[in-house]
């Protein structure tokens, strides 16, 4: 954990810990610091929470190191390289990418056929019952499936990895920020997100398999980029380039972006996904590899694709991989068009923020229940699917059956198969309209809404019915400890009410209405995800219709500003609701009144350039600092001076080869004889050497160490004046971890404090200086 929370543990001599992990007013902000620390003490204490809710579990976070650290050891590193080691890393940094999309896309894949295949034979057994009149036998069968689905994820994601639970999206938008937790991108939450997602949205449960796709594509690039796992003794020696933050952050956002392709079989889509949502420092380099890496899964998804033609896949053949095409005969729009599309997206933009409110006290009530342990997760789960079965087997009831349209290309009613026209408890010849929104996958229900084929085949009052429930289970079931998507209840909600505006602007609208309800998707997406280029070309690739670009482009931005105006996007509010602390590229207005040396925390644990083995062991023993200033003292230096920072990581490292000297004598030559730079590259999740590791007597810990070749000798460094604002916009830029603060004035000691991104939180700022104005 970073050095400015843990100095507090250094004052008041206990374990502090933030019992709420959900904002709080300054008010209570001054309550929990105390009064008198806060008007005595010329320390500043960091005192914003180091734990936060990482799916469904609550665990501890710390930041990662995406700065060079430039000491001896990479510095001889860097110089003995040779061309071909260079070309090498070069080489396996494009061949990384190639298997990120290859794996990705492979998943992508299984993951459709799997959700198409259990989903269409649940479906397919109740129409049976259905259609021989044995209703309570069918309901029996549909609620039996999806409970036990449902049971399946929930009890994947209790026991085996609460990290996989919800999207996935605020996690790994969390970790590209700079910030780690236990898990989060670990073999097994890859393997529950996987199966967790089939099992849920294969369960009838109102989420998508696109969000959790983005979490997948970033754990197979974490597995990828750290070499493969040892503790399943799948390793690869000949990746240790690779074990560093900034590397595997690459990697990342291309897995990232190769996820969103694989969902939606949008590769542009996906990389300007990852540019506008997920990372957040990008560059041209970046941007080549992310669109090679989406490209492939594009290929691969393809190839499969012509592969299920030949009737390979299963029940429902080509099943989500296929695209929802809209093509109509006349896509000219004239004025009532224009005015139903500016409808759309105030509407859109209205139900976005109300949406994400809603979700936000929602997820707020689960951490409750979530806290009580795995069992109450799974309960939790069951309930949710009980009431959702309940509610689709129930509401088909209430709509009158229609009789089939004659001249029709397509059967009706359908039997056996996805379609429009469901027989449910209908008569021969006749459909239940509502049936078929509740009794299909969600791919075939989004493909139902936006069909041209006759715009009266859905009533109104089905359609209004339809995305009332959406609208309302989307937003209680976001949350339960499964893998569970945003992006489809969204999609299926705004093209009902896309449908439904259609329909009310027939007479006097040009457009068909299966473009009102792909403008109605496009204006709640808006509304509720705050993006509008990555979600204008993932929904022209998805819907093959480049002829919507203008009016895509013209809803967006009017639901996105409607939006706004009322609460942020639903994945920037998570990430603040789960108290991870996420690093803004700008500064808060109030920033501006402060200065970096008033907020920087202490008192700061310094060491020597060569220090005493027991002194080190001690400090980490009693800290969980993870960056330690260096300070060199006559003889080594002419005065005090700052030499560095020295990591925690690489000082384990260092005392568990035991490299001691018995008198204060640097021995920087055999130091750097004995190590190379990958010897203290960082290691897979939890993996490194730990405190515990050391096996030092007593005669060792009086001796001593030198910390020189270790040192980061070029740390970052700000003057105790720059204002506040300034040095976070520093900090976010260069992506830092630790950022020293030195004194203005000579004379005092080299070093006045160190910032972290803690220190940034303007829950930590506003409890020291409650006066400010957060606004």
């Amino acid at each position: 954990m970073d050095e400015s929370s843990e100095n507090a543990r250094e004052i008041d001599g206990s374990e502090r810990q933030v019992e709420s992990l959900f904002s709080q007013d300054r008010d209570s902000i001054s309550m929990m610091l105390g009064e008198p620390l806060l008007r005595s003490s010329t320390a500043r204490i960091s005192t914003t929470s180091q734990l936060a809710i990482v799916g469904s579990n609550i665990c501890p976070i710390e930041s990662l190191d995406y700065e060079i650290i430039e000491n001896d050891l990479f510095m001889q590193d860097w110089r003995s390289r040779r061309k071909i080691e260079i070309f090498q890393y070069v080489i396996l940094k494009w061949a990384l990418c190639l298997l990120i999309g290859l794996v990705t896309g492979l998943v992508g894949f299984f993951n459709n056929i799997a959700v198409e295949n259990i989903a269409g034979r649940k479906l397919l057994l109740t129409n049976n019952l259905m259609l021989q009149e044995k209703y309570y036998l069918a309901f029996s069968v549909y609620v039996g499936s999806n409970i036990v689905l449902a049971f399946s994820a929930a009890a994947l994601c209790a026991y085996i990895a609460p990290a996989a639970a919800g999207s996935g999206i605020p996690e790994v938008k969390a970790y590209l920020n700079g910030i780690d937790a236990y898990s989060i991108l670990a073999p097994s939450t890859l393997f529950v997100k996987i199966f967790g997602s089939i099992f849920a949205v294969a369960g009838g449960f109102v989420v998508g398999k696109e969000g959790p796709m983005v979490h997948t594509g970033a754990c197979i690039a974490s597995l990828l980029g750290q070499g493969g796992s040892r503790k399943y003794r799948l390793t690869w020696k000949w990746l240790r380039y690779f074990k560093n933050d900034r590397d595997r952050r690459d990697l990342i956002t291309c897995g990232a972006a190769a996820g969103v392709a694989a969902a939606f079989r949008a590769p542009v889509g996906g990389v300007l996904f990852a540019l506008e949502e997920a990372a957040s420092w990008w560059r041209s380099a970046l941007l080549w590899r992310t669109f090679f890496t989406t490209a492939v899964v594009a290929v691969v998804l393809r190839g499969f694709m012509e592969f299920c033609r030949g009737g390979q896949c299963g029940l429902f053949g080509e099943g989500g991989l296929i695209m929802f095409n809209i093509h109509t005969e006349n896509s000219t729009y004239g004025t009532p068009d224009l005015i139903a599309i500016v409808l759309l997206g105030v509407i859109g933009g209205v139900f976005g923020s109300l949406y994400n409110y809603l979700v936000d006290k929602v997820l707020r009530t689960y951490s409750i229940i979530n806290e009580r342990g795995p069992g109450s997760k799974v309960i939790l789960v069951v309930s949710i699917s009980l009431l959702t079965t309940c509610i689709s087997f129930g509401l088909p009831w209430l709509s009158q059956c229609l009789p089939c349209p004659p001249n029709l290309e397509d059967e009706c009613p359908t039997v056996g198969r996805s379609g429009n026209y469901k027989n449910f408890q209908c008569p021969p010849g006749q459909y239940n309209d509502l049936a078929s929104l509740f009794f299909n996958t969600n791919d075939d229900v989004i493909r139902n809404l936006f069909t041209s084929a006759t715009d009266k085949q859905f009533q109104l009052s089905s359609l209004f019915i339809f995305f009332t429930s959406i609208y309302f289970l989307g937003i209680i079931t976001y949350g339960i400890a499964v893998p569970s998507g945003l992006f489809i209840p969204v999609i299926l909600a705004g093209a009902s009410y896309g449908r439904i505006v259609g329909r009310l602007f027939g007479s006097v609208a040009t457009l068909d209405v299966s473009l009102y309800a792909l403008l109605g998707a496009a204006s709640f997406l808006g509304g509720t995800m705050r993006m509008t280029v990555s979600l204008c070309v993932i929904l022209l690739e998805l819907t093959n219709n480049l002829l919507m670009l203008p009016l895509l482009m013209l809803v967006l931005l009017i639901s996105k500003s409607v939006a706004d105006i009322f609460n942020k996007g639903v994945y920037d509010q998570i990430v603040k609701m789960k108290g991870l602390p996420f690093m803004e590229a700008h500064a808060e207005p109030f920033m501006r009144q402060l200065v970096a040396g008033g907020v920087a925390s202490g008192p700061l644990i310094t060491f020597s350039g060569i220090e005493k083995v027991d002194n080190i062991i001690h400090a980490l023993k009693m800290t969980n600092h993870n960056g330690f200033p260096v300070i060199d003292e006559p003889p080594f230096s002419d005065s005090s001076e700052l030499c560095g920072l020295v990591l925690r990581s690489h000082l384990l490292v260092l005392l568990k080869e035991k490299k001691f000297t018995k008198k204060k004598t640097s021995i920087r030559s055999e130091i750097l004889r004995s190590f190379k730079a990958y010897d203290f590259a960082k290691p897979g999740s939890g993996k490194g050497v730990k405190l515990e590791d050391l096996d030092i007597n007593e005669e060792e810990m009086e001796m001593f160490v030198d910390l020189h070749p270790i040192t980061n000798t070029s740390p970052y460094t700000v003057v105790e004046t720059m204002s506040l604002a300034k040095a976070a916009i520093l900090f976010h830029a260069l992506g830092l971890r630790h950022l020293l603060v030195v004194p203005k004035t000579p004379g005092r000691p080299p070093i006045a404090g160190i910032l972290t991104r803690h220190d940034f939180m303007p829950e930590y700022i506003l409890g020291l200086y409650p006066y400010l104005n957060p606004h």
